[in-house]
C-alpha cells in the first residue's frame, strides 16, 4: 500500500497514545520535529525510535537544522551555529568548502539522533529587498554562486547519510514579505526568473526532496505555487524536478482556507505530500484523512528518495572541526 501523503509532527518528547493511533493508521510519508521535541540526545533517539515503530517502517524524520536562528538541536548537548550567509561571507572564496564541512558536521549530529532528514540546501537566491526573515539564511546574491554552495550543502548530507530538502522552490528570495505571516506578491517576469531564481533549482534538479513555496507570482495567476498547477508543472518541466515534492507547511498564513482543503488543493495542483506544522490533534487528523494515500508518481518518488538514504561516510569529526575552524580564521 502507498504511503500516506504527509509529513506529520508530534506535540512533545514522547508521543501520546493518540498519536501513535493516528500516526499506524495514517502511515505519513515522514515526520518533523521542532524545538518542542527536543530536549536531550537520548530522549531524541528514542522519540525518533517511537516514531519509527509507529508506522512499522524506517520512515524518514525531518528537521530544519540549517543554523543561526533556524536551528532545533542547540546548546548545550549540541553546536550552535552562525546563521548561514554570515558564515558564506565569512568564509569568502573557501565558502563551498566551508558550507561542506558545516553541514557535513550537521549531518553527523542529526543521524546520532536518528534524523535523516534535513531541510536544506536553501538556495533562494538573496536581494537588498529580501525579508529578514529570510535573508540571512540565504547563501548570497549570484545564482550560480548560490547553487555551488547548495550542491556542496546537498553532497555533505548525502555523504552523512541525510537526506537533503532543496527549499523553497520556486524561489522565495524575491519575496519583501513574511510567508508565515501573509502570502508574498512577486512581480517578476518568466525571463527574469528563468535568468535568475531559478538557477539554482536548475542546478540541483537531481536532489531526491524538495519543498515548494507559499508566493504568488501573478505572471503566472493568483494561486500561491503551492497550490498553482501551472507552476508545479514549471517546477517539473522548466526546471526539470523530478525528486518527491513537499508543500512549505501548510499551517501558513500566506495560505488560506482549512488546512484540510489546503492539503487537497495542494496535492491536485501537484505537490506530492503535504508538510502539517503545528497543529493541534484533531486538524492533524482532518489533514491525514484530506491527503489520503500517495499517487503512483509520488510512490515511487517517495521510494526512490528513501533509497537514496545510505550508512554515512566514516569521518573524524573532531578533525572536521578543526578543519573549519582553521578554514574560518584565514587557514
Amino acid at each position: 500500500m502507498a504511503f500516506g501523503a504527509t509529513i506529520l509532527d508530534a506535540e512533545g518528547l514522547t508521543l501520546t497514545a493518540d498519536e501513535r493511533a493516528l500516526f499506524r493508521d495514517a502511515d505519513p510519508f515522514g515526520f518533523i520535529l521542532f524545538a518542542r521535541n527536543i530536549d536531550t540526545p537520548d530522549q531524541v533517539r528514542a522519540l525518533t525510535s517511537e516514531m519509527r515503530e509507529a508506522v512499522g517502517r524506517d520512515v524518514p524524520i525531518l528537521i530544519d537544522q540549517e543554523g543561526g536562528r533556524v536551528q532545533r538541536l542547540r546548546a548545550p548537548h549540541w553546536r550552535e551555529w552562525l546563521a548561514p550567509l554570515d558564515h558564506v561571507e565569512r568564509a569568502g572564496a573557501k565558502a563551498e568548502t566551508a558550507m561542506y564541512l558545516r553541514y557535513r558536521i550537521i549531518a553527523e549530529e542529526l543521524r546520532l539522533v536518528g534524523v535523516d532528514a534535513n531541510c536544506a540546501p536553501l538556495v533562494d537566491v538573496a536581494t537588498d529587498e529580501t525579508h529578514p526573515f529570510l535573508r540571512n539564511r540565504c547563501y548570497g546574491t549570484d545564482p550560480e554562486e548560490v547553487a555551488a554552495i547548495g550542491r556542496a550543502v546537498a553532497q555533505a548530507h548525502l555523504d552523512g547519510g541525510v537526506l537533503p530538502v532543496v527549499k523553497h522552490i520556486p524561489g522565495h528570495g524575491r519575496a519583501v514579505s513574511d510567508s508565515h505571516m501573509e502570502l508574498p506578491v512577486v512581480n517578476v517576469s518568466p525571463l527574469d526568473w528563468a535568468t535568475s531564481d531559478a538557477v539554482p533549482f536548475r542546478e540541483l534538479n537531481d536532489l531526491p526532496l524538495g519543498m515548494t513555496a507559499h508566493i504568488t507570482f501573478p505572471a503566472w495567476g493568483e494561486k500561491p505555487a503551492t497550490l498553482h498547477p501551472g507552476m508545479i508543472e514549471a517546477i517539473r518541466k522548466d526546471l526539470g524536478f523530478d525528486g518527491l515534492l513537499m508543500t512549505d507547511d501548510i499551517s501558513m498564513k500566506a495560505l488560506s482556507g482549512t488546512p484540510a482543503d489546503i492539503a487537497r488543493e495542494s496535492l491536485a495542483a501537484g505537490c506530492d505530500v503535504v508538510l502539517l506544522c503545528n497543529a493541534d490533534f484533531a486538524t492533524r487528523e482532518a489533514v491525514a484523512e484530506a491527503s489520503g494515500r500517495m499517487s503512483d508518481a509520488a510512490q515511487t518518488r517517495a521510494e526512490r528518495a528513501m533509497a537514496a538514504r545510505h550508512a554515512p561516510d566514516s569521518i573524524d569529526i573532531d578533525a572536521l572541526d578543526a578543519k573549519l575552524e582553521a578554514l574560518l580564521n584565514g587557514g
